[in-house]
């Protein structure tokens, strides 16, 4: 991968009708090789993989959840499971002991739950290339990567997409701030990829004890969140940092670029932005769940529910990225709570909203006092006053959730579009 101009390939700069009918197209390949895994066979049962064409018919799929893929993860490997399987039957790669299995691995991660995902080591197998690309990383350029690169696959996403654009790779690792700072000053590190609250710390650390860092001028940050003051703080300090939006599940999900206007969508994915706790998409530029499609048949997730909010941003990127975008992340999605002994969630609020039709957004808020605690929802309806529609909605709370709720009619367009559905206004102190 040597890639000349201001894009990584010409990918980037494709019709988007082009790029569209080319995911498109890509669909039944990816659904016919999610039926192939144990986890997913059952769940896309009855498919037929060549009608999976549009948005419509994969809007039809049902959804993955994070926690759904621990669940069968942790039952799959756990004692006496047969078969055992530490991926839950979602991976089509793996290792001798894994029956089935019908190609090799290269490596295996662990993330926090734990959770495990397979890397299947071909080159930038993450999709973090065009990322880095984006940040002004070029061929040659010796990229320190300070992600762990111990059990989880965080630095082996930014290793693996600096190797494919023919950059060298010093792994830093996380830790050891005195010992990472040497080695970038003493190599003349010519970008950093990790999260960008140790970039400030190894920028405040050099200033502190006086080491020079002459070549240090680019960055890719994830992670964390990267507010624009953190920005205009490494700019001071000639670091021109950028952020990607990836998770140890799907990898790259979208970067920034010299705009600086939300975040563009890798070419390797389809994301579909969905109301929390469903898998419904919201119009355009609606805050609601990430959904990932990779296309990616070692790894084959459909309708991956990645958990975190975000929208997407209308229109082009003004660097010639034809892409959609999104506004990167807004929060996270599973907004579960506990309402006297009872757990009430997203998807609970989403079905209320099934049975009465023509109505908008909602929101349920929680408030009072743990142990006395009430619930309001404040629902967007067309005819705020309407006759009955309060007390309709009142009752159907109440079958869904089994608890009591007060319903308020707002108008259409009053609420507020950040994603949120359940509002926990308690009191903890």
């Amino acid at each position: 991968m040597r890639p000349s101009g201001p894009f990584l390939d010409t990918l980037e700069t494709r019709d988007p009708q082009a790029r569209e009918a080319a995911l498109m197209a890509a669909l039944p390949a990816q659904v016919a090789a999610a039926q192939g895994v144990a986890a997913l066979a059952g769940r896309l049962a009855g498919v037929d993989p060549a009608s999976i064409t549009s948005r419509p018919a994969l809007a039809a799929l049902p959804v993955t959840r994070k926690h759904e893929l621990l669940e069968r993860q942790q039952a799959s490997r756990a004692p006496g499971a047969a078969p055992w399987d530490p991926f839950g039957g979602f991976s089509a790669i793996g290792w001798r002991a894994l029956a089935g299995t019908l190609r090799p691995a290269r490596r295996v991660y662990q993330s926090p739950g734990p959770i495990y995902e397979p890397d299947a080591g071909t080159p930038d197998y993450w999709r973090s290339a065009r990322a880095l690309f984006a940040a002004g990383i070029r061929a040659g350029d010796l990229v320190h990567v300070s992600f762990s690169y111990h059990m989880t696959p965080g630095a082996w996403i930014m290793d693996s997409g600096a190797q494919a654009l023919g950059c060298t790779v010093f792994p830093g690792g996380v830790g050891n701030t005195e010992m990472q700072l040497q080695a970038m000053s003493e190599l003349r590190a010519d970008a950093y990829a990790g999260t960008p609250s140790f970039l400030r710390i190894l920028l405040e650390k050099a200033a502190e004890t006086g080491l020079a860092l002459p070549a240090l001028k680019k960055a890719l940050v994830s992670g964390e969140a990267f507010p624009p003051s953190l920005r205009g703080w490494l700019r001071e300090r000639g670091v021109e940092a950028y952020q990607a939006y990836a998770t140890a599940d799907v990898g790259t999900i979208a970067y920034e670029t010299a705009a600086r206007e939300g975040l563009v969508l890798d070419e390797g994915v389809i994301v579909e932005i969905v109301r929390p706790g469903t898998g419904d998409p919201v119009p355009e530029g609606e805050v609601g769940e990430v959904l990932v499609t990779m296309l990616n048949a070692d790894y084959p997730l459909v309708r991956f529910g990645t958990g975190d909010l975000s929208a997407v941003l209308p229109g082009a990127c003004p660097t010639g990225r034809t892409n959609q975008r999104i506004r990167g992340w807004m929060g996270r999605a599973d907004q579960t709570a506990k309402v006297r002994g009872m757990f009430v969630h997203p998807s609970q609020v989403a079905e209320v909203l099934r049975r009465h039709a023509g109505l908008g957004r909602a929101r349920l808020v929680v408030e009072g006092e743990m142990a006395n605690d009430r619930m309001t929802l404040r629902v967007e309806a067309p005819e705020p006053s309407a006759a009955g529609l309060a007390d309709a909605l009142t009752a159907t709370v109440r079958d869904v959730t089994k608890l009591r709720c007060d319903v308020v009619l707002v108008a259409p367009g009053s609420l507020p579009n950040d994603g949120k559905v359940i509002e926990d206004a308690r009191r903890y102190d």
